[in-house]
């Protein structure tokens, strides 16, 4: 079948569905809402038999969805409408969601039914983002397979809204949130808060005022004393901890009025002086665990970006986890993202950015560095959600590689820099020369089972968070057996033994090209930064996802 998404961007949803459908044997193109006229010329070029928008903040034009079959995948159950679906959710607190695939028609989300799936919510307040790329994305994928087999059959027809079982009770029409109605005071109880920022998270945050800046807020966690409201209590590893009504919140994330969203310390540097820091934060950004011979090292940092601060933090745990006497080490994420590389947004906001990028590189070069030379333990890396960049290189280093289902990788540099993280050593290494080439030149998304079948990873396991994390262990205990265990340091002593180059060159060669990147700016590193940090709207569709486009060009 050939298929269009049609969306406002090549989100980590429309990505997963994008590759879901290929590799079903489907046809399919993308083409992003620029604006009207373009969106039809697209849809126009492409002569889809299926319109999908599993990401569409625009309204479908009404030249589309009447001579295409045009499904939009709406994040709500039936009957939920409206702009700001999960937001209102997240701050009702509702027990049940669910994900709904309906109809374009001239009435905004009105359109009959073509599938619907719900889930439960997680009891405590989950932030946008981790829920729209969990339990939504897995609901959604659902719902677009069920359309695409409903859409092959000529006898179906959907269920008018009105006709349609409401699973979720007292679903309707919700109006967009805007700024003030997500507004709080320092004098709400914690979990109100803590609802209110995660419900924004990770756009547009929550507008407040905080150690005297206005700012919105995101990244918020209950905190574990009590305050003044309003009053900044301590500082940890980057957030701070402001006092509410009968507790307080850790801030995680700031951004000024037409600023840069950063850790909260970066946003309040020069008005924290006098506020002690605390011992805990809101959560360990890095920890090691151990059992017997497996020991454990799990990183969590805001969004999958990490700075030069946060990549030597990780670096201080893997040279203490490598000091350890056990066999195995699982270097791994939480479930949210596994890295996206180095901290584009602390880079964009430094006094002098290119120094500070090429300081972050050199960093994370050294995580990735500790990864490829630990000789005395066999080292896992497990892809606990997406991952991009230098963030999907980032564990190629490791003997075992795997990623938990659903896990989406972007394994490519388009930022305009050549990029580091020793890719030119490990990736080769991994799927040989001409899919390295392949995977960096064509610059497109692979899901967990094409990096499995291409040798990107080894294993794919459960998309369940729980279940994957015993997978993961089984795993870890095969691996620490004494027989793969030797095996394993054998082939990596064997490998630095016939080694025609020593790591260095590759680190070095790599180095040379950033330096370029980065502080000559030759393929426009800072004009690439600056969109993608203040989310400017594409002009176009990038030409590898719109075959569409090109054959139009062709043909006429």
């Amino acid at each position: 079948m050939k298929i269009l998404l049609l969306v406002s961007s090549f989100n980590g949803l429309t990505q997963r569905t994008w590759c879901a459908l290929r590799e079903s044997g489907h046809d399919v193109g993308v083409e992003l809402a620029v604006d009207e006229s373009t969106m039809i010329s697209g849809v126009e070029a492409a002569k889809p038999d299926l319109v999908l928008c599993t990401f569409l903040k625009q309204r479908v034009p009404a030249r589309i969805w009447q001579a295409w079959r045009t499904i939009i995948i709406h994040p709500g159950p039936v009957g939920d409408r409206g702009p700001s679906s999960l937001d209102h959710a997240i701050m009702k607190g509702v027990p049940v969601w669910g994900v709904t695939a309906l109809q374009a028609v001239e009435e905004m989300d009105a359109g009959p039914i073509w599938a619907t799936r719900t889930f439960p919510m997680p009891a405590e307040a989950p932030r946008k983002s981790v829920l729209y790329n969990g339990p939504v994305a897995d609901a959604a994928l659902e719902c677009v397979r069920e359309v695409v087999d409903k859409a092959a059959d000529p006898a179906f027809s959907p269920t008018p809204l009105v006709a349609a079982p409401r699973p979720v009770p007292g679903t309707g029409f919700e109006p967009l949130l805007r700024l003030e109605d997500r507004a709080f005071g320092w004098d709400d109880d914690p979990e109100i808060i803590v609802r209110r920022i995660r419900a924004a998270d990770g756009f547009p945050g929550v507008r407040t005022e905080v150690a005297g800046v206005a700012v919105n807020a995101f990244d918020a966690y209950p905190g574990d004393r009590a305050g003044r409201p309003g009053e900044v209590l301590a500082h940890h590893e980057g957030s701070v901890l402001v006092g509410t009504g009968r507790g307080s919140v850790w801030l995680g994330h700031l951004k000024r009025p037409g600023g840069v969203k950063l850790p909260a310390t970066m946003v309040l540097r020069g008005r924290l002086r006098g506020i002690p820091r605390a011992k805990t934060g809101p959560y360990q950004q890095v920890r090691y665990e151990r059992q017997d011979d497996i020991g454990v090292l799990t990183f969590c940092f805001y969004n999958g970006a990490m700075s030069t601060r946060q990549c030597r933090h990780l670096a201080a745990g893997l040279r203490y986890a490598l000091s350890q006497d056990t066999r195995v080490l699982v270097v791994r994420s939480d479930d949210s993202v596994y890295s996206n590389g180095i901290h584009l947004g602390v880079i964009e906001a430094a006094a002098d950015p290119a120094g500070e990028a090429w300081a972050n590189i050199r960093e994370i070069n050294a995580v990735c560095r500790r990864i490829i030379t630990a000789s005395n333990q066999t080292v896992i890396s497990a892809y606990a959600g997406n991952a991009g960049a230098g963030g999907a290189m980032l564990g190629l280093g490791a003997d075992v590689l795997v990623a938990r289902a659903g896990v989406v990788l972007n394994p490519y540099y388009d930022m305009g820099l050549f990029g580091s993280e020793l890719h030119t050593y490990t990736l080769p290494l991994r799927v040989g020369a001409d899919m390295a080439a392949r995977l960096t030149s064509q610059r497109l998304p692979v899901d967990a089972v094409q990096a499995r079948s291409i040798g990107l990873i080894d294993e794919v396991g459960p998309r369940e968070p729980e279940e994957f994390a015993g997978w993961l262990h089984d795993i870890a205990v095969e691996q620490s057996d004494a027989r793969p265990w030797r095996s394993t340091l054998e082939a990596k002593a064997e490998r630095v033994r016939t080694a025609t180059r020593p790591l260095s060159y590759y680190e070095i060669r790599e180095l040379a090209e950033m330096a370029s990147d980065m502080f000559n700016d030759r393929n426009g590193f800072a004009a690439a930064r600056h969109r993608f940090i203040y989310k400017e709207k594409p002009d176009s569709t990038p030409a590898k996802l719109a075959p569409h486009r090109q054959l139009a060009i062709a043909a006429a």
